[in-house]
């Protein structure tokens, strides 16, 4: 791996011609913000609302400043060395080839899974609007569509992925802006009555079901901020990979303010945290309705639809590019690493896919079951992936300033203080889930933890087989080397 990128290769690949600079600035920066908004902002905040109340919002703010501090972390240690791989590969030099390995397959794991939910989510909005098509019929057609997106070429995910966050965050900006007017009773035709910052603290005050309610809060929408890391990835194929990830670095805390903060913010002062209308229709569509608007649904299943195509077309880009890093370190098959002229890594890709095929098949076939399972068994890898960046930082910190101290564009705050505090967060947060039956918070951690056992005995297997195989050559080597009269009296 090279941490200064060509403008024609981002990185060197085996048997091809290497990932290519296809992302433009303007990619980068829509990647970046459409990184942090995911599909479960518009569908899962409804239930966290009806479980903390307006203290949700403190929830959000917790789960908000982790993934800014561990941002800031992967930001350092990605700006030093952009790669494809990014906490991967990072993770490979700074703890060893184990931990790469784990935290890659994982990694990788959760966002096939990924495509399954999404792929799923997005045929029923399609059904609901052409029923001609069965649901696995759209699922079939969106899957097939973005992987064919992403063989063309990195520049024309880029492209797909800057319209389709672009649509996301114009959406959201809208909702805020109108929903702020109208809080605030400067938009007509809204019963002033109903919406209001009062609304933060009538109806059981703003912890209506007590403190303990924000870590609930916390287990139902740490989830939803996965994919802020994304952009990471991307800048090894953009043309100045420490400007996109200082940039992303930067930006991530206004961007976590304003989408999260910000619109659920506006939903809670719009319509009391216990109305009927927000647990059947959700959040957004609800508040979208008390403003007045017409077809308020369709126009948010639009946006939905919008962020699960943008989901999509990023867990396919994803977990192709750290399977290809996988690839390039010997953690994966060899024709993982291999791109075409284009500097797309086929297989990786096609493997991927055809994993999320599986899964969507085992989402119509064993719902209860076995897709269950990897549901359950992927949902904390997000929370493993933020623990191994904190400790890799640690011990990237301390490599980098030997090595290139100027490299050192991006740094961590209070160092090592800050990393430390942040690692027992994220360690405290798997132990309240574990104390969590309502929401399957125990069943999920301990169904990873499970998943992720098995992945590292691979590894240390896998390391301590190639050990073994690196001494065997050296004394092979050896004898092959000595004076041949010492070959025959040995």
């Amino acid at each position: 791996m090279t941490s200064q990128p060509s403008k024609k290769t981002a990185e060197p690949a085996v048997g091809g011609h290497g990932l290519q600079a296809g992302l433009k600035n303007r990619h980068l920066s829509m990647i970046a913000i459409g990184g942090v908004i995911g599909a479960g902002l518009f569908v899962g905040s409804s239930s966290g609302i009806a479980t903390a109340g307006p203290g949700i919002l403190l929830s959000y703010a917790l789960v908000g400043t982790l993934v800014v501090l561990v941002m800031r972390m992967l930001g350092e240690m990605s700006a030093a060395n952009p790669t494809s791989g990014s906490f991967s590969a990072h993770a490979d030099r700074a703890l060893g080839p184990w931990a790469g390995f784990s935290i890659g397959w994982l990694y990788w794991f959760f966002w096939v899974v990924v495509l399954a939910v999404e792929a799923t989510a997005g045929a029923e909005i399609l059904e609901g609007w052409i029923p001609a098509v069965p649901q696995w019929g759209w699922a079939l057609i969106v899957m097939v569509v973005l992987t064919a997106t992403n063989l063309v070429s990195v520049g024309s995910y880029g492209e797909f992925e800057f319209w389709f966050a672009g649509i996301k965050v114009v959406a959201i900006a809208a909702f805020i802006v109108i929903g702020g007017l109208a809080v605030f009773g400067l938009l007509p035709g809204v019963d002033s009555s109903q919406a209001g910052l009062s609304n933060l603290t009538d109806h059981g005050g703003f912890l209506p079901n007590g403190a303990g309610a924000i870590l609930t809060g916390v287990l139902l929408v740490v989830f939803s901020f996965m994919g802020s890391e994304i952009a990471t990835l991307a800048a090894g194929e953009s043309e100045n990979p420490q400007r996109a990830v200082t940039k992303a670095t930067n930006s991530i805390i206004w961007r976590v303010a304003v989408f999260y903060l910000g619109s659920i913010l506006v939903v809670v002062a719009l319509l009391p945290w216990d109305s009927k209308s927000i647990a059947d229709d959700g959040s957004y569509v609800a508040a979208l309705d008390s403003l007045g608007i017409p077809h308020a649904g369709q126009i948010m299943n639009f946006i939905v639809l919008t962020s699960v195509l943008s989901c999509l077309n990023s867990g396919l880009y994803t977990a192709s590019r750290m399977a290809f890093s996988l690839g390039q370190r010997g953690d994966a098959p060899k024709s993982f690493a291999r791109t075409t002229g284009r500097g797309v890594p086929r297989t990786a890709i096609l493997v991927s896919v055809v994993f999320g095929f599986v899964a969507v098949f085992f989402n119509y076939k064993f719902p209860d079951s076995v897709f269950l399972f990897l549901v359950n068994s992927s949902g904390a890898v997000a929370l493993f992936v933020w623990l191994v960046i904190c400790f890799s930082q640690l011990r990237m910190r301390k490599i980098i300033q030997a090595e290139a101290p100027e490299k050192l564009v991006v740094r961590m705050w209070l160092y090592p203080y800050l990393t430390w505090a942040t690692a027992a967060l994220i360690v405290f947060v798997l132990g309240y889930m574990l104390t969590d039956t309502e929401h399957d918070g125990r069943k999920t951690v301990l169904l990873s933890l499970l998943v992720a056992a098995v992945v590292l005995i691979v590894a240390f297997v896998k390391e301590k087989v190639g050990r073994g195989r690196a001494v065997a050559g050296g004394a092979a080597a050896a004898v092959s080397d000595a004076p041949r009269d010492e070959v025959k009296t040995g």
